[in-house]
């Protein structure tokens, strides 16, 4: 295992992951900037454990540059993980596990192989969204056009 993945618990993201990573990051800011606040691989606290989504969606509030922090004491009201080709989805559901059970609103896990995003309103609790579909998450009130994250 390499430095990167010991220190951020996750692989090395692979072209198609960080092409991916970015178009939901620009697509969520493109159309929800005053609404949100995102984040990408930003450590977040979980109770005595840090974890590193791969974006994560707060409530809007301005930058302070004069302050900073490297571990996020909030919690975001969603996660984003990007299934990696050394990744088991059920390694990305127990992630989700553990972002619910400490009060994080919703999770989506997005597979690139098949341009499709499941989104966890709850343990359990899923839509799976592909093909082209507009993803909706209830927890948010976000809708997001698929087809421009895997172009």
């Amino acid at each position: 295992m390499s430095d990167y993945e010991l220190e951020r618990g996750k692989p090395i993201p692979s072209e198609n992951h960080g092409s991916i990573q970015l178009n939901v990051g620009f697509e969520l800011k493109l159309r929800y900037r005053e609404s949100f606040r995102f984040r990408s691989e930003v450590n977040v606290a979980i109770g005595e454990r840090v974890i590193v989504p791969d974006v994560a969606i707060f409530p809007y509030e301005p930058i302070n540059l004069s302050s900073d922090s490297i571990v996020s004491q909030q919690l975001p009201l969603t996660t984003i993980e990007i299934l990696s080709q050394t990744q088991a989805l059920s390694d990305l559901i127990a992630k989700a596990n553990a972002y619910f059970q400490a009060g994080v609103k919703s999770c989506w896990i997005v597979l690139p192989e098949v341009s499709g995003i499941f989104v966890y309103s709850a343990l359990g609790k899923y839509t799976f969204f592909h093909d082209g579909e507009t993803l909706t998450d209830v927890a948010t009130g976000i809708e997001l056009p698929l087809a421009p994250l895997f172009e």
